[in-house]
């Protein structure tokens, strides 16, 4: 990470307000079809994948050197799997949900610093935000995965949504078996204000990574 990205991770002021809760589509950082802005806009802030890997002191330094320093991880056949099926998924979701699919990054009313990208996002005729995030695994699930119930839920409070439809898709090598599956996922506010703090003592991981000297 540069020094011109680190201002984001000092103290940031709150924005200019509206007496009406600002629209989704008012906080639109980047779009990942632009992967360059959309790369550099995440490394800036706390997305929904920094926060999902948060459970345990060293796992937020681990999360913190490798927002400071970068990752050597590129990819593997598996993460290449599921990009390669994930726009055939969103469109089976669009299609059996009416939930689009979202390529946008978005960032929190709340701290302009908390980031998310959902996979999937459609406003219903009660107005209420509904987001889709999208898995595929060699594994056959009973439950959904705790580290993406946490990239649910901070989805859902940068968002402002209520409820996920969490969807994965099952292969045997590289081969989907079956349709897709699906569960909704409801908000859990105490389980975001324990995110929001972990976040937060990421950032403070991330200034001490900073303030040492080169």
């Amino acid at each position: 990470m540069t020094d011109t990205l680190l201002p984001l991770f000092d103290e940031q002021p709150s924005l200019p307000g509206h007496p009406e809760r600002p629209s989704h589509l008012e906080r639109v950082v980047a779009d990942s079809s632009d992967r360059v802005a959309w790369l550099r806009a995440r490394s800036r802030g706390i997305t929904a994948t920094d926060v999902a890997k948060l459970s345990t002191p060293r796992s937020i330094d681990a999360a913190a050197r490798e927002k400071w320093f970068g990752s050597r991880f590129s990819g593997n056949a598996y993460t290449d799997h599921g990009k390669q099926r994930e726009p055939e998924i969103a469109t089976w979701v669009e299609q059996q949900h009416g939930i689009a699919p979202s390529s946008l990054l978005f960032r929190a009313e709340r701290d302009p610093r908390h980031l998310a990208t959902p996979d999937g996002l459609t406003v219903t005729d009660a107005g209420a935000l509904v987001l889709a995030e999208i898995k595929t695994t060699n594994k056959p699930w009973r439950s959904i995965p705790r580290h993406y119930l946490r990239q649910i839920w901070w989805q859902q409070y940068v968002l402002g949504a209520e409820r996920t439809l969490f969807v994965w898709e099952q292969h045997e090598e590289f081969v989907p078996v079956g349709e897709p599956e699906c569960r909704w996922v409801d908000r859990d506010d105490d389980a975001i204000e324990v995110l929001i703090g972990l976040a937060g003592q990421l950032v403070t991981a991330i200034q001490t990574l900073a303030s040492r000297p080169r």
